[in-house]
């Protein structure tokens, strides 16, 4: 491994080295055989890409390129609506509800629009939302796709997994599709259910034997319950629509949802950046693709060197795996009391002793998308060159921001 990440720096480092920190790169080789290895893993079901995972075009055009992989998660409707009319996709789910009324205005005065992309709901008032933007006699019918709640109830009030929909049960997705079926100006075509608890924790999180243990033991008695349950929710809607698709799944969790008969595709996205959330996983790992890095510009010790800026921490509950992680070259960590700073970020360890004013250190971000949002440009490296990139944020597409 220490060989490997030597002759990754040098050819980081020389691919970039004419470039200003701090600078931003995706190794095409490693994300091409991540896509590979995830088409591998979904035994022959389509994949979507989920774009907040991405966040750029160029890569999410290759990768749709490739065989196995078709259409877009996207996590806004404003999104949704850009990569359709760039030529991205034809074919946009769009992950979380919307209450963009602008989004909605233009959705519904194109059909070219409306049959390109899906909006996800989980209550009847998302479609009044939508009626009070354009009524249903002066818009095309609006694609909807049902969120099924994935989360495991083992007993009473116990909740184990992320809040998302509040429908869990067949019984009420069934209901839910009545409701849309009686509603003029709606199609219902999908059903979705993200298990995050299994695809979004890691079983083998390091020097913890106790946690890995109970996620482990949760995860074997949750993925059961989950699949009788979405089989039963998604007989139940089928009997008020024709399903063109039941979506599931995410980076961790593709070989095990594809797996699923309910299931007809499944989302990926994380994968092909290989962040360090999922190095705590058991069944597949994989390769770092992204990276970014900055300059070192003092040495207040021997054994500490400081970088500029670094304070690019993810989203989610604030605990150390949201850091980003020095990577190259390797043997340097936090601060502990300082952590990954705004400005500055000191990195201490036997690494740090080697490192001047103007050496970089390379980065892993503990998530995948979010890197993207600090900076207007990737450079994908090919080889020992590299060529930039536009991130969404570098074309004035901050969807979030």
């Amino acid at each position: 491994m220490l060989t490997d990440r030597i002759a990754l720096r040098r050819r980081l480092d020389g691919a970039t080295g004419h470039l200003e920190t701090p600078v931003a790169v995706v190794d095409l080789a490693a994300f091409d055989d991540n896509a590979e290895r995830l088409t591998a893993r979904a035994g022959g079901k389509p994949i979507r890409v989920a774009s907040k995972s991405v966040r750029c075009r160029a890569l999410l055009e290759r990768v749709l390129a490739r065989p196995g992989w078709h259409g877009v998660m996207a996590y806004t409707l404003p999104e949704a609506v850009w990569l359709v009319r760039s030529g991205v996709t034809d074919d946009v789910l769009v992950a979380y509800p919307t209450a963009d009324r602008a989004a909605l205005r233009e959705l519904a005065s194109d059909p070219a629009l409306a049959a390109a992309i899906t909006l996800m709901v989980d209550h009847p008032s998302q479609l009044t939302l939508v009626d009070q933007v354009v009524e249903p006699g002066a818009r095309p019918d609006v694609r909807l796709c049902i969120d099924l709640d994935a989360s495991w109830r083992p007993a009473g009030p116990v909740h184990i997994g992320v809040r998302r929909s509040p429908v869990h049960s067949a019984a009420q997705a069934g209901a839910l599709a009545a409701t849309i079926a009686g509603r003029e100006g709606f199609r219902l075509v999908g059903v979705m259910c993200y298990e995050a608890h299994i695809a979004g924790v890691g079983d083998n999180p390091p020097g913890q034997a106790l946690r890995a243990r109970a996620i482990r033991m949760m995860q074997s008695r949750a993925l059961p319950e989950l699949r009788e349950r979405r089989a039963a929710a998604v007989r139940a809607v089928a009997a008020h629509a024709d399903l063109e698709f039941v979506n599931g799944g995410g980076t961790g969790s593709v070989a095990a949802t594809s797996a699923d008969p309910a299931v007809t595709e499944v989302t990926a996205g994380s994968g092909l950046y290989g962040p360090t959330l999922f190095d705590t996983y058991r069944t597949w790992q994989p390769t770092p693709a992204a990276f970014f890095a900055l300059s070192v510009v003092r040495r207040p010790a021997p054994r500490i060197a400081t970088v500029l800026g670094g304070g690019w921490v993810a989203s989610g509950a604030p605990e150390a795996s949201r850091l980003p992680v020095p990577w190259l070259p390797e043997g340097l960590r936090f601060k502990a009391d300082e952590g990954a700073g705004e400005v500055q970020t000191p990195l201490l360890g036997a690494a740090a002793e080697q490192l001047r004013p103007g050496d970089r250190v390379w980065f892993r971000h503990a998530k995948a998308g979010e890197l993207c949002e600090h900076v207007n440009e990737l450079q994908l490296v090919d080889g020992g060159t590299a060529s930039p990139a536009p991130t969404y944020r570098g074309e004035g597409r901050a969807f979030l921001g």
